[in-house]
């Protein structure tokens, strides 16, 4: 049975990483609800198990977690499902919505690769080395990923505001 201390790491641990996680989990399984369930699961197991006393690296054990729960999920379903724009991002207030749109179209046109890697690294803040070890790559080519990543983000927002900036 777990002990209080456990149980405040896993809230604390919650706190500090769980909504980073869901929109990890949503970018991939491209479902809000689904990420949430993915996260809650993760979370509910380290509650069960008494914590993360064997993990090396707490955050990077976390995404790794939620998406091998996330992977067997889909494996599970068997099915592919389509991203809804608005379910899978933060509410920030004073939102710029076209400059938003642009970016998850921008980012749904990457790879599934390339947009993971992003999404770690930016998002989740995890580092080269943890996003390598979690996807069983090299540092170099998670480094490389996200750097062509952004190489095709960067093309793909500068094309879309050229002509705006042209026609004023």
């Amino acid at each position: 049975m777990p002990g209080s201390t456990d149980t405040g790491v896993v809230e604390m641990l919650y706190r500090r990483y769980g909504a980073a996680l869901v929109l990890f989990a949503a970018a991939i399984i491209g479902e809000r609800s689904r990420a949430q369930d993915a996260v809650h699961k993760v979370f509910l197991r380290l509650l069960e198990r008494g914590g993360l006393n064997r993990a090396a690296d707490p955050k990077a054990y976390l995404f790794a977690s939620v998406r091998n729960v996330i992977l067997n999920d889909l494996r599970a379903r068997e099915r592919d499902v389509s991203i809804e724009n608005e379910s899978i991002w933060f509410d920030p207030p004073n939102r710029d919505y076209a400059a938003e749109l642009n970016l998850r179209r921008a980012l749904a046109r990457l790879s599934e690769d390339q947009r993971e890697v992003v999404v770690l690294h930016i998002w989740g803040e995890l580092t080269f080395a943890q996003i390598a070890e979690m996807l069983g790559a090299s540092v170099n080519t998670a480094a490389s990923r996200y750097r062509y990543a952004l190489a095709k983000l960067r093309e793909t927002l500068c094309l879309r505001e050229e002509p705006r900036a042209s026609s004023g």
